[in-house]
């Protein structure tokens, strides 16, 4: 039976970073398409980033652009989420998820987080100062 795990959040001030990882366990990544979604307090879960199977594609939300980065080490099976720049905003609950590519893509920038087929406990990111 497959899951995925995350890993690599914490407390953070302003500015920081850190690197989640993304674990699959019970069945290989490289066929599937990989997303980060993140749920701050008393809100909607948010499509983050995501990753095309084959890693060439990605995605990022308007409000992580250009501070976040997803990549993948398929033969880790893992992927990985360097966020930097860190800002008290970004204060969520960092899920990972897997489904094929089209649904993948479709939920990170349409919201779909509760349609995807593997979904991850997910790991808990703090930025204050």
């Amino acid at each position: 039976q497959g899951q995925l795990v995350e890993s690599g959040g914490g407390s953070v001030q302003p500015g920081g970073s850190l690197r989640l990882s993304c674990a699959a366990s019970g069945f290989t990544l490289d066929s599937y398409a990989v997303g980060w979604f993140r749920q701050a307090p008393g809100k909607d879960y948010e499509g983050v980033s995501c990753i095309s199977s084959s890693g060439d594609i990605t995605y990022y939300a308007d409000s992580v652009k250009g501070r976040f980065t997803i990549s993948r080490d398929n033969a880790a099976n893992t992927v990985y989420l360097e966020i930097n720049s860190l800002k008290p905003e970004d204060t969520a609950v960092y899920y990972c998820t897997a489904d094929i590519n089209h649904n993948m893509f479709l939920a990170t920038k349409k919201g779909g987080y509760r349609q995807l087929g593997w979904r991850g406990q997910g790991t808990l990111v703090t930025v204050s100062s």
